[in-house]
């Protein structure tokens, strides 16, 4: 049986395969397999939604990143360093998936279009409080966290510099790409009123989620975020990790542990039920659950009104 270790190398050495070979059977036109429309390929599900509001019928999309499939630790196939390679526009956020940073530093040159330009990643933190005594309350929680997409006013920014690169790409349907991500920002823009509306007179203001993804969101709706572990979301808290959120929970008098659609709710339900709360979904959307029928705006507002619940906002 191949292990995980030896199937990453073996994932690795076959994108490298890959890559040589576009290269060396490449006709120096990437117009795809569509030339009436702009090939674009989104690391992740909000950077898709983003191209697919913006590019309208004028883009044709690819998510390297499934339906139902956790994007941290996405491994490239062959056919997907092809896609990369064949793109005309590559949109990524650098430093959250390993495997599209080598891809695109391989051959994405000019048409990779990385996010964290536009919108500069804040800290990450897994938050809670410092107790006297307590050592590790930001345990796991170095670097920068790359959930920019979970503020809508900064999604509303990326897409704005989006329509920009995408008219660069296509001149001819410039000021489309413009117009739709203007509508795209209005409605971004009514998001953000209803979640500052939503959640002004609350109750409690702590969210003990089951990874630190909500740093933006907590930043932006002045909530104070605690992260059962820090930025990745398959790593095991360690036993005084474990022991600080409980604290932190029962000290605030949380209702509600919050998990994720893609991760297991194993650990927060067992935290729950040392602290009397219930679970509920908290959805970071780096990506849709498979046979989803929602949407960016869609998801957002279920997280609202999830919020709103466990934090007994008025």
């Amino acid at each position: 049986m191949i292990n995980r270790s030896t199937y990453r190398v073996l994932a690795a050495a076959a994108a490298l395969l890959a890559l040589g070979a576009g290269a060396g059977c490449s006709t120096g036109d990437s117009a795809g397999a569509d030339p009436k429309r702009v090939d674009v390929v989104a690391a992740f599900y909000p950077l898709q939604f983003l191209s697919e509001r913006i590019g309208g019928d004028a883009v044709r999309v690819t998510n390297l990143a499934k339906p139902g499939a956790e994007p941290h630790d996405l491994e490239l196939n062959p056919s997907q360093v092809g896609q990369v390679s064949d793109a005309e526009l590559i949109v990524y956020l650098k430093g959250f998936q390993p495997a599209v940073d080598d891809a695109v530093a391989q051959n994405g040159g000019d048409r990779a279009f990385d996010v964290t330009s536009v919108q500069p990643l804040l800290d990450a933190s897994a938050g809670g409080h410092d107790h006297e005594g307590e050592e590790g309350h930001t345990e796991d929680s170095g670097g920068k966290d790359p959930h920019v997409w979970l503020d809508p006013t900064r999604l509303a920014g990326i897409g704005d510099q989006l329509a920009q690169r995408l008219g660069a790409a296509d001149p001819d349907h410039a000021a489309d790409y413009t117009a739709r991500a203007a509508t795209l920002r209005a409605d971004l823009t009514a998001l953000d009123s209803e979640f500052k509306t939503g959640l002004a007179t609350c109750q409690r203001r702590e969210i003990v989620t089951s990874h630190a993804a909500f740093g933006y969101l907590a930043d932006r709706y002045q909530l104070d975020q605690v992260g059962i572990t820090g930025l990745s979301p398959d790593v095991e808290p360690s036993p005084q990790r474990l022991a600080h959120v409980i604290e932190e929970a029962k000290e605030h008098q949380a209702t509600t542990i919050f998990f994720e659609t893609l991760v297991s709710p194993k650990v927060a339900e067992t935290i729950a039920g040392q602290v009397g709360a219930r679970t509920a979904v908290l959805d970071p959307i780096e990506g849709l659950a498979a046979g989803s029928n929602g949407d960016y705006l869609s998801v957002m507002r279920t997280n609202l009104q999830t919020l709103q619940t466990a934090l007994s906002c008025s």
